[in-house]
């Protein structure tokens, strides 16, 4: 967090981060399967990116209700 950032805007940065992170794991994917090779570590990655965007998520909507 910048010293001009609030946690708010932190947190926000955070999600679209982790959407970008999910989008981009999505079309890793996508381009294995099409290459026919094995996607078990590419998936437990984007679980992990989505288990972590789900946190963010959760940060974002705690702080837009306060």
């Amino acid at each position: 967090m910048t010293t001009e950032e609030t946690e708010l805007e932190m947190v926000q940065r955070h999600v679209r981060q982790g959407e970008r992170h999910v989008s981009r794991q999505i079309e890793i994917i996508a381009d294995i399967r099409f290459r026919k090779q094995p996607t078990s570590s590419a998936e437990n990655m984007l679980f992990s990116f989505d288990r972590s965007l789900c946190v963010h998520k959760s940060h974002l909507d705690q702080l837009a209700s306060n």
